[in-house]
């Protein structure tokens, strides 16, 4: 018994110890953030610029108001939801590459946007934050739909992911095939957003991410328990008292709103959901839900964060699309996943 509470304890410093140090990472990026770009402002400026509050009218003041603060928080929690929508995922598929974007749910969110934007709307017309919402998460929902028919044929989970790719191709294909038809402005409006950046974030937009992320993470939370459970197999699920197909239901529903409020304000940004669960998960040493959680959601802000910080200032003044940031910090971290599976067989 005390060897058991010992190990315990032990588990439990481990996870806090990794949840404060990705913390703090991630307030120093939040910092570095603010202070870094064209117009460079130092940290005791910043932090008086927040205590005068939004009035101050010098430049500094406005460029950290209107575009870095802004930017950094939607970073943050674009960050966090997608690492959470990948531990769903990958709970739900249980295959540990499986994402918004491996799995072409962004890419369907893309589409439905483009129909959006270039059919509905079409010139001159602005998308609204929650018309882009509810677009992006009818695309993740009818791409997701799609994909779980797919799995009930396929019983390989290789085979599944790559049906998730073709249909991500088939997605972008069709979306192609939209802009051809498309006028130049909704031809620039798309582009833009398709490359997967998080400039042009307003007060606005942070306000319905928070709302949607901080509200799913909640969800997530509460149900830790019975994710844990599913996470050892349905019959155990059942035999616990777990609704199994409420549960997939839910699991479904969070991770597609998740990745729909992602496509509908930063684009397509690739490998996080990937990457930054299984980092969570190895720094907690544990998979269990409920210690899982809060790490993702920490580790996915601060890995965008991160990203973002580079993509905007590696080659300032020319900014680099973020999702070709992540997918050179992500990429090695899932290909190292992939060898240290195959060592292990």
């Amino acid at each position: 018994m005390a060897r058991a509470t010992g190990d315990k304890d032990a588990r439990m410093r481990r996870v806090v110890t990794f949840d404060l140090v990705v913390l703090l990472a991630l307030g120093a990026l939040f910092v570095a953030s603010l202070c870094l770009g064209s117009v460079e402002t130092s940290p005791a400026e910043v932090a008086r610029i927040l205590a005068a509050g939004p009035g101050d009218t010098s430049t500094a003041a406005q460029v950290i108001w209107q575009i870095r603060l802004p930017r950094a928080i939607e970073a943050v929690l674009l960050g966090g939801a997608l690492s959470l929508s990948g531990f769903l995922l990958q709970t739900f598929f249980a295959n540990p590459i499986a994402d918004p974007f491996v799995l072409g749910v962004s890419s369907g969110a893309k589409l439905v946007v483009a129909v959006v934007m270039i059919v509905v709307l079409g010139a001159g017309q602005v998308m609204s934050p929650a018309a882009s919402v509810g677009a992006a998460f009818l695309g993740s929902l009818l791409t997701m739909g799609f994909v779980l028919l797919i799995s009930r044929r396929v019983r390989s989970q290789s085979m599944l992911i790559v049906a998730g790719v073709m249909v991500g191709y088939i997605c972008s294909a069709a979306t192609n095939f939209l802009v051809a038809f498309a006028d130049d402005q909704s031809i620039v409006n798309l582009d833009n957003w398709s490359r997967g950046s998080f400039s042009g974030a307003t007060w606005t937009d942070v306000g319905v991410i928070a709302v949607v992320v901080l509200a799913a993470g909640a969800a997530v939370f509460a149900l830790s328990k019975p994710l844990g459970a599913y996470q050892l197999g349905e019959p155990h699920a059942q035999s616990v008292g777990v609704n199994v197909g409420g549960l997939r239901m839910l699991i479904v529903l969070v991770s597609s709103l998740l990745s729909a409020c992602v496509a509908a304000f930063a684009g397509p940004v690739s490998f996080v959901g990937i990457a930054a669960p299984h980092l969570a998960k190895r720094g907690v040493g544990s998979s269990r839900p409920l210690h899982v959680t809060p790490a993702c959601l920490l580790t996915g802000a601060a890995f965008c964060c991160g990203c973002d910080l580079i993509a905007r200032t590696l080659f300032s003044p020319v900014e680099l699309s973020v999702s070709a940031v992540t997918a050179v910090f992500g990429a090695p971290i899932v290909i190292a996943l992939m060898l240290r599976g195959r060592a292990g067989k």
